[in-house]
């Protein structure tokens, strides 16, 4: 009895320490942030949906660089393709272009030192972002930098939900073949990611280039209007929530992690209420523990007022995007999730040209018949365990 007792009370700190620890660490993150106040753009946009094909582009486009290479992405692996792209920037360097790599701490926990440390040889600038540290340890094992964010010479530009790695361009059988949006941006836009890479890089390493000229050139003017977004675990909620609010006819979210805060859930619910068309579309296979346990809840309150949900069945479906009544379209590094809204560095590009958005719905025409709707009478019965556990760590999720 002792030893239960001794258990309980050990397992009761450890709670109360995790839940301290979490709520004073995002207190310290959100104290002193604003919103943003971003300007609208208008550039060139194309869109990529298979790996393939995007890093065939990227890595020409890479070796194409005359002054500068800025990257940040979530995920770097230790394997074939992160290799290929190491390389390139090490070929890049030994050139004399001036290279900058920015990776999370915990999303790119596979690269080694070794291979740090060569590329510091090469004379590219290298740090991870948000590395844990105390006093805060827990949240800042959560708190993660999720942006991808390319700038090639200051006038060509990357963003969306593609990392380096084997999964990205369909070689994990697992979760083959991936599919995933991805911008390739030229023109005014540019600057904004630009921008966005440069305070990151200033917050970790205390190197401030925001002055610099040489990484801002004159950039044209392009057809398509849009804004670049970003977010550091907060406002992006009131972002979201004032676009679905603004709908008067249909709301698309595709997402692979669909985990929305009590907020977006009633927003959702009350569109549908006004006779707004829902359609949600996430993936038939998981690639993390609860995630996909964690969306039924909200999934089938949805369905019980008239949302349409589809599962993707052909791979994995890891695209993050809104599009509210044809109008304005959302695709970026944001996943409708806690993580995403609350604790993660985001940032989207919101698209409001009409050819454009109709682009992205004939690629979401072609993943909804790659899917399966789902009922509501199909989710009850899938309750089971794993499904309580998961509303016990959403707001991690």
């Amino acid at each position: 009895m002792k030893i239960l007792l001794t258990i309980a009370v050990i397992l009761l700190i450890i709670a109360l320490w995790l839940s301290l620890d979490f709520t004073l660490g995002r207190k310290k993150q959100l104290k002193g942030l604003k919103r943003v106040n971003s300007p609208f753009r208008a550039s060139t946009i194309d869109i990529f949906t298979q790996g393939p094909e995007l890093f065939a582009d990227f890595f020409s486009e890479l070796k194409k660089a005359t002054h500068h290479i800025h990257i940040l992405f979530y995920i770097v692996k230790d394997d074939p393709i992160s290799k290929e792209f190491l390389s390139i920037l090490k070929e890049k360097a030994d050139e004399g272009i001036e290279v900058r790599l920015l990776l999370d701490r915990m999303g790119s926990f596979p690269i080694k030192r070794k291979t740090i440390e060569s590329l510091k040889r090469h004379g590219i600038h290298f740090s991870f972002a948000h590395a844990p540290k105390l006093p805060f340890l827990f949240y800042t094992l959560q708190a993660r930098n999720h942006r991808k964010i390319t700038v090639i010479d200051g006038k060509i530009g990357y963003i969306g939900g593609f990392n380096i790695g084997k999964e990205y361009i369909n070689l994990d059988p697992k979760l083959s073949p991936w599919r995933d949006y991805h911008l390739k941006m030229a023109g005014e836009g540019v600057a904004d990611l630009q921008k966005e890479f440069l305070i990151d890089w200033y917050k970790e390493t205390n190197t401030n280039l925001l002055g610099m000229n040489a990484y801002f050139p004159a950039l044209h003017t392009g057809n398509i209007q849009h804004q670049i977004i970003p977010s550091k675990g907060a406002f992006l909620e009131d972002t979201f929530s004032s676009l679905i609010n603004r709908a008067k006819t249909n709301i698309f979210i595709g997402t692979p992690y669909f985990i929305p805060s009590e907020k977006l859930l009633n927003d959702l619910l009350a569109a549908q209420e006004r006779g707004i068309a829902l359609t949600i579309l996430v993936p038939k296979i998981s690639d993390h523990i609860l995630v996909k346990e964690a969306s039924y809840p909200a999934l089938r309150k949805l369905l019980e007022y008239g949302a349409t949900v589809y599962e993707f069945q052909t791979g994995f479906y890891h695209a993050k995007t809104m599009i509210i009544d044809n109008k304005v379209c959302d695709i970026g590094t944001a996943n409708f999730d806690r993580r995403s809204l609350f604790i993660n560095y985001e940032v989207n590009c919101y698209i409001y040209d009409q050819p454009f958005i109709k682009k992205v719905q004939a690629v979401i025409k072609k993943d909804l018949q790659d899917s399966r709707q789902i009922s509501l009478s199909e989710l009850k019965r899938r309750r089971n365990f794993k499904e309580y556990a998961a509303r016990l760590a959403a707001p991690l999720l």
